[in-house]
């Protein structure tokens, strides 16, 4: 780390939600002078073009890794209330549940699709998170699901535990806060890191406007891609997981419930198909702005494509999230349909990760490999980049079971 007094190049890579809290926190920092500090952060496609934009946004106490949640959980709270979250991004506590529902056959002029086959579990919930489980009565104001499918309501959290944030609206938010600040944010492709020995020296990328190579001096780089670290930094152990969801509006609001489902699918959910008995678990978040989310299971069918850009959505998956969701709720069933998506998350293959911290070489740092808590960890991991570029250490949380070195 350069001595306190001296020039600072940081450039950050990736737009994402860690990438711009990490330049929010950045230009928090109290040792950050605009006057000698230079904040770039370099986007390939669009901010929050990835799964930032297209998460569901749940916010959790009993989220992982432990040594993040905890502080991560309490910025959000924090920022909510400094720059009006509840209004700018929708920030709002909530009800955790899951339901074991059954679900009814789709109609005969439904045109539904089953069976996309390969999927793979978000692992959104931990052993620890799965215990908080408890039975308990249907509220009266979860009005949404039909009744008469409902088999049991196990309440997972409340407010104080659990809250919400529209992703999107988060990320270009904060990003925008980050550039009133000082932080400048370019859009283009990002290509090489260049380092001597010991340091970081340069970061070259590709203008998205004008597609001219640039390369701009660096003395600190924190790479912040998602899935797509592995392509800048091939030694680092993240890979990718595609995940469907999609956007519906109601006739009516819904009430303020994250939910898990176990629904029971019929043998003849599907006219059209052969079928037989089944389980869905789709997850279901009502929102502020009316809307409704809904995602399925992740899968590995298409690899990690070159950029946001260029993600395949799989229009057969986000009919099967429809018709899950819809076989349960009249009013899903009914709304209309605004958004079909598919975004990829970034795991890490040693199964643990966030990866968050320094690397062997000076002034490189990591944050990425956060799973489906991406935007819940967020927070936290911004301001702890930001110690780590102006302390030389994290100070905030006790995270050295995330260091990188452990990794790569």
């Amino acid at each position: 780390m350069s001595a306190t007094g001296d020039r600072r190049d940081i450039v950050i890579v990736g737009g994402g939600i860690i990438g711009c809290c990490s330049a929010y926190y950045l230009t928090r920092h109290p040792s950050y002078d605009p006057a000698r500090h230079k904040i770039t952060l370099i986007e390939a496609t669009e901010l929050a073009g990835g799964a930032s934009g297209k998460a569901g946004g749940m916010l959790a106490q009993w989220a992982f890794p432990s040594n993040l949640v905890g502080l991560s959980y309490k910025l959000h709270a924090e920022l909510a209330k400094e720059h009006d979250g509840i209004n700018r991004w929708g920030y709002r506590e909530v009800n955790c549940g899951q339901l074991v529902v059954k679900g009814r056959a789709l109609a005969e002029n439904t045109p539904g699709k089953t069976g996309a086959g390969n999927t793979e579990s978000l692992q959104k919930r931990s052993t620890a998170a799965m215990s908080k489980l408890r039975s308990a009565k249907i509220p009266e104001d979860l009005d949404w699901i039909e009744p008469d499918l409902l088999r049991a309501y196990e309440s997972m959290s409340g407010p104080g535990e659990t809250a919400q944030v529209h992703p999107y609206l988060f990320t270009t938010s904060i990003a925008k806060l980050a550039q009133e600040k000082g932080a400048n944010i370019i859009l283009g492709q990002v290509t090489d890191i260049a380092r001597s020995k010991s340091s970081v020296e340069s970061v070259t990328y590709t203008d998205k406007t004008s597609g001219e190579t640039q390369t701009i001096a660096a003395t600190d780089v924190l790479v912040a891609a998602g899935p797509w670290t592995k392509t800048i930094l091939p030694e680092v152990p993240i890979s990718a997981m595609r995940a469907h969801s999609v956007v519906i509006q109601p006739k009516k609001p819904v009430s303020a419930y994250c939910l898990f489902t176990n629904i029971e699918i019929p043998a003849n959910f599907n006219p059209e198909k052969k079928s037989r008995p089944t389980v869905a678990a789709p997850e279901i978040y009502a929102r502020p702005d009316a809307t409704v989310y809904a995602c399925g299971d992740g899968d590995r069918a298409v690899p990690l494509p070159k950029s946001t850009a260029d993600v395949e959505v799989d229009q057969e998956r986000c009919q099967e999230i429809i018709d899950h969701v819809g076989s349960i709720s009249d009013e899903l069933r009914d709304g209309e349909v605004r958004t079909r998506q598919a975004c990829y998350l970034p795991n890490c293959d040693s199964g643990a990760g966030p990866l968050v911290g320094l690397t062997d070489v000076k002034g490189l740092y990591i944050a990425a490999g956060h799973t489906c808590w991406g935007i819940q960890n967020a927070p936290g991991t911004g301001k702890l980049m930001s110690e780590f570029v102006f302390d030389g250490k994290a100070k905030s949380a006790n995270i050295g079971s995330l260091d990188p070195r452990e990794f790569m």
